[in-house]
């Protein structure tokens, strides 16, 4: 259970002076030797301070171990979307989840509960970012492009935390505007690998359903979700943008509703839903980091390589230039 996490950040983070140095000052509170780090990035429309975090584990690569290090992102475009909008977005509810997620693995640390495998932990914070038109319903924007987030997440920039390799990574993200996704709380999306859609995890689903008590809730990807931002494609939204990036398998935990919210909607966070999201998520890192979480099997992809050949151009903006850069 997250839930205190949760409110501690949902406290910090709603308010217009929320910062990377104010989520790494609560970090440390719970301790004080954390690996953490923020920064700004700035993009074409602002900047946006990003964090990071690696929670070390007994057999992780940061102690010369062997065990697999997961990814937790926190994707969004911002926190808020002032001076239009007061208040902590809906948008915001993929960064309040990873953060929680990278405390509750602290406290659990310092208090002697500590994985078998690194986990890293990485979102941005940004109070001020702008909105963007999007059918069902406005998303909100981003003040530095998915690019540049994924470079510093799942590229070069993450190279240089040590965090690199990442061997799996789960995105959360608000996934609330649009009309096929009917439930409240979370949904997993199939496994994507280097530009192909896998089947859905056995062990996620089993990791889903005892972490929310409930039937597994998946959804569907089409092709254009898994394309980078900026080719002109309409997309699902960026839960799925960390795999344009990275060898590694991704799994999107979408933050779902019964019907479609903007992203620039306040007083649309529901927090049990996101105790419920972050839950799972550390139980997958428990269970990756153990070796009893498979993601994919390697011997599937293998005959479907062999069949039909890499679509990790699919992973790129194909045969013609991107239509926005800053996308």
């Amino acid at each position: 259970m997250i839930l205190k996490q949760l409110i501690e950040l949902y406290d910090l983070l709603d308010s217009p002076a929320a910062s990377g140095e104010a989520a790494l000052a609560y970090l440390r509170s719970i301790d004080l030797d954390c690996d953490a780090e923020t920064y700004p990035l700035t993009g074409a429309k602002g900047s946006t301070d990003m964090i990071r975090i690696r929670i070390p584990g007994t057999n992780g690569r940061a102690v010369g171990g062997d065990a697999p290090t997961i990814g937790l992102l926190g994707r969004l475009g911002g926190l808020g979307a002032r001076p239009e909008r007061i208040g902590f977005v809906s948008d915001g509810d993929g960064a309040l989840v990873a953060l929680a997620c990278a405390a509750k693995l602290l406290s659990m640390r310092v208090r002697g509960d500590m994985l078998p495998g690194d986990v890293f932990v990485s979102t941005h914070i940004c109070p001020h970012a702008p909105t963007a038109p999007h059918e069902p319903v406005p998303f909100m924007g981003s003040p530095v492009s998915m690019a540049e987030v994924n470079r510093e997440e799942v590229g070069d920039g993450a190279a240089e935390t040590g965090a690199w390799p990442l061997d799996a990574v789960l995105s959360v993200d608000t996934t609330k505007g649009n009309r096929i996704m009917n439930e409240r709380g979370f949904m997993i999306s199939p496994t994507v690998k280097e530009g192909c859609i896998l089947p859905v995890s056995d062990d996620l689903v089993t990791l889903a359903e005892m972490a929310s008590g409930r039937r597994a809730r998946t959804y569907p990807l089409s092709m254009n979700d898994i394309t980078p931002y900026g080719n002109g494609l309409y997309h699902l939204n960026s839960i799925l943008q960390p795999a344009t990036a990275t060898a590694a398998p991704v799994v999107g935990v979408a933050v779902t509703t019964e019907v479609p919210v903007p992203g620039c909607a306040t007083g649309a966070t529901h927090l049990t839903d996101l105790d419920e999201t972050g839950s799972f998520m550390i139980e997958v890192a428990k269970a990756f980091g153990a070796g009893s979480c498979a993601f994919y099997d390697p011997a599937e992809l293998k005959r479907f390589h062999a069949r039909y050949g890499s679509m990790a151009h699919l992973q790129t903006m194909g045969n013609l230039p991107a239509e926005n850069e800053h996308a």
